[in-house]
C-alpha cells in the first residue's frame, strides 16, 4: 500500500524541491505537476509530488496520517478523538458512489 504524505515546497531547483513534512526535508520530484512556489502544499508519494493541495486539505491528510500512528502504536482512540483526525467525515453519513447504488 502507497499512502501519500502531504509537504510542503521549500524551495525549488530545476525539476526537484526541498520540502517540509511530518518526517523531515526531503528532495522531492516534481516532474508530474511542475515548478511550484514556495510555501505551496504536495500531496506526495515515495519522493515525488502527485498533486497541488490545498492548506486545509493538507491538514485533514496529516489528521487522518495522526490516527494512523496513533492505531499502528498500540492506542485505541476515542470515538470523539476520531472525529478528530478525520474531521472531513464527522457528523455526516457515507454516501454509496453511483455506481454501487442499486438500480444504476
Amino acid at each position: 500500500m502507497c499512502v501519500g504524505i502531504p509537504m510542503q515546497v521549500i524551495e525549488t531547483n530545476d525539476c526537484f524541491a526541498r520540502c517540509q513534512g511530518r518526517n523531515g526535508e526531503a528532495s522531492i520530484d516534481m516532474r508530474l505537476i511542475g515548478e511550484q512556489p514556495s510555501g505551496t502544499w504536495l500531496l506526495t508519494f515515495t519522493d515525488a509530488a502527485r498533486e497541488v493541495l490545498e492548506p486545509e486539505r493538507a491538514a485533514a491528510i496529516n489528521k487522518a496520517l495522526d490516527a494512523l500512528e496513533s492505531l499502528l502504536s498500540g492506542q485505541t482512540p476515542q470515538p470523539a478523538d476520531l472525529d478528530a483526525f478525520f474531521p472531513d467525515l464527522a457528523g455526516r453519513e457515507p454516501q454509496l458512489p453511483e455506481f454501487l447504488k442499486t438500480g444504476t
